[in-house]
């Protein structure tokens, strides 16, 4: 059997590298396409090194630009390889512009297309990632959800029961396999950035960096909340440079740092006081570390982490975002417990189900 991966950016890369090895073997041939969604050194070579990836086959060198030319460039790069290549699946990863260009080229070509983080839905449209979700979706011939609201959500859209498998977290998979590695780099994190209690913040959606006077409030905020508790931001290369063309100044308390690579990000994840976000999926990391999030948006594709896991949505409610960061630290955070099936096994069932005859 040929299995062909498709990846563009950082969460691709997390949830890709186990099925990839749980595939490992001398029955499957197995193609990596990397369509260069995410070029920069800090957000794409650093991960396939720690993630233990094999490089890729194909590269598509896309680059950056708009939704609708990135789309575009992906499915013309796509499909010739495709074409070429003769897989007999196409595997998708999570929502953004390469699983939806992957997946229509493969459904437009007849070969089958699998996505792996099926079903998940915020109800928001104005989000690119809820379009690509929705698109990849209604494409795929397999869904691997990672949750029972994931498969809720495909049959209220229609999609037939067979087609949808509850397989658990493949970003969960990388991190029980590789959190002791990343433990071991603690004490050098600890001393590098001089670190006691201290929280961790990543911001990169539109609604929070693309308007200055949000991005700006937003950073004041921090800077309120930095007198209490030292907050260590890994910027975003896009919303550094929202920053930067905004003007927009950084108050002292927030220690602006470059991107991290996967198991330094995930070591100082696992020691945070409370971890301020919008990204989803570190609100499933902290869900299993058990560590307080809360994000900054006002809805979730990722509801279980907020109905059993440890997060909570504050929205754009910046008042609320300092009185609950002050209730986490006066011990008064939201308690959770781990969802079923995130057990660092999804992926071997996801290889289960690929390698099934029914599925051949």
């Amino acid at each position: 059997m040929h299995i062909l991966h498709v990846v563009g950016a950082r969460p691709n890369f997390i949830k890709a590298a186990p099925v990839i090895a749980a595939l490992a073997g001398p029955a499957v041939r197995q193609t990596l396409v990397h369509t260069g969604q995410h070029f920069d050194p800090g957000m794409s070579e650093v991960f396939f090194q720690e993630l233990g990836l094999p490089q890729p086959d194909v590269n598509l060198e896309v680059g950056a630009g708009s939704h609708a030319v990135q789309t575009a460039e992906i499915m013309q790069r796509f499909e010739p390889v495709l074409l070429e290549r003769k897989p007999d699946w196409v595997t998708v990863y999570g929502d953004i512009n390469s699983t939806a260009a992957a997946a229509l080229v493969g459904a437009k070509a007849q070969v089958p297309v699998a996505h792996v983080e099926a079903g998940l839905r915020s109800g928001d449209r104005s989000m690119p990632e809820e379009i690509n979700r929705l698109v990849t979706d209604q494409l795929a011939d397999l869904l691997f959800t990672p949750s029972p609201d994931g498969d809720a959500n495909l049959r209220r859209e229609g999609i037939p029961a067979d087609r949808i498998k509850q397989v658990g977290n493949v970003m969960i998979d990388t991190l029980v396999r590789l959190l002791p590695q990343a433990e071991q780099g603690w004490p050098r994190l600890q001393a590098e950035f001089g670190l006691a209690r201290y929280g961790l913040v990543t911001l990169h959606r539109p609604s929070n960096v693309d308007d200055p006077p949000r991005l700006a409030s937003l950073l004041e905020a921090l800077g309120r909340i930095g007198r209490d508790l030292d907050l260590l931001f890994p910027v975003h290369p896009r919303t550094r440079r929202q920053i930067a063309a905004c003007g927009v100044k950084v108050p002292r308390p927030v220690r602006l740092l470059a991107p991290q690579g996967y198991l330094d990000f995930l070591a100082l994840q696992r020691q945070a006081a409370v971890v301020i976000t919008d990204s989803g999926g570190i609100q499933e990391e902290t869900t299993f570390l058990g560590v307080p999030c809360l994000t900054l948006r006002t809805n979730t594709e990722r509801p279980v982490t907020v109905t059993l896991g440890t997060n909570l949505l504050v929205g754009h409610d910046l008042e609320r975002l300092q009185s609950e960061v002050a209730r986490i630290l006066a011990g008064q955070a939201k308690g959770g417990q781990i969802p079923a099936l995130w057990d660092g096994h999804a992926a071997e069932r996801i290889a289960a189900i690929l390698l099934a005859p029914a599925a051949a």
